[in-house]
């Protein structure tokens, strides 16, 4: 099995043995490890794994969240192989926050972070499609890019909201149905 293991500075591809005395190796997981010929001509081999656990891990509905949410990041990062810590340390502090609060939320505020990161944040001021003024409700696209509803045939969200939001990072003001309208959009991709 080939193991794809992000790093603080770095995304690698390591060889994985899997067989019945082997721990099982699953997406998201923080893990310790040792690599076995590590300068040869065939990929590494992860030896010795152990998996460093967090208070939700056994919760189904959480962990079901934490891989969707992992598995963004890995299409997101796909081909890359030195990136900034910020990606390693924004997962980190997402997992340590996992159980104290609504996951969707930390997945919003997370993914708002990363945008503006990779200066890809608009605020919503003219609409992406027809690049007209936007009233008090408008529509967000995928990468949250502002549109009016007619012109993408979507829901629309309080304008306010999302400037707020966009403005303290935080999902605290925001309603549950709109977490869920943001979490759909970002599920849709990075």
């Amino acid at each position: 099995m080939i193991a794809v293991v992000l790093a603080k500075n770095s995304i690698k591809s390591y060889y994985r043995f899997f067989g019945a005395r082997h721990s099982i190796l699953q997406i998201g997981y923080l893990i310790d490890f040792e690599l076995e010929d590590e300068h040869s001509s065939f990929m590494p081999r992860l030896r010795n794994l152990s998996h460093m656990s967090f208070p939700w891990i056994f919760d189904k509905n959480k962990l079901l969240l934490w891989h969707k949410f992992i598995m963004l990041f890995g299409i997101h990062l796909r081909g890359i192989d030195d990136i900034d810590s910020f990606y390693f340390d924004i997962i980190l502090e997402s997992a340590k926050k996992w159980d104290k609060q609504n996951p969707k939320r930390i997945i919003c505020e997370s993914y708002l972070e990363m945008l503006e990161r990779e200066g890809r944040l608009h605020y919503p001021n003219k609409c992406y499609i027809c690049e007209l003024e936007l009233g008090d409700n408008i529509s967000l696209m995928h990468s949250f890019l502002p549109a009016h509803s007619e012109c993408i045939y979507g829901s629309s969200i309080q304008k306010s909201k999302i400037l707020e939001f966009f403005k303290t990072k935080s999902t605290l003001y925001l309603e549950d149905d709109e977490i869920e309208y943001l979490y759909d959009i970002i599920m849709k991709g990075f």
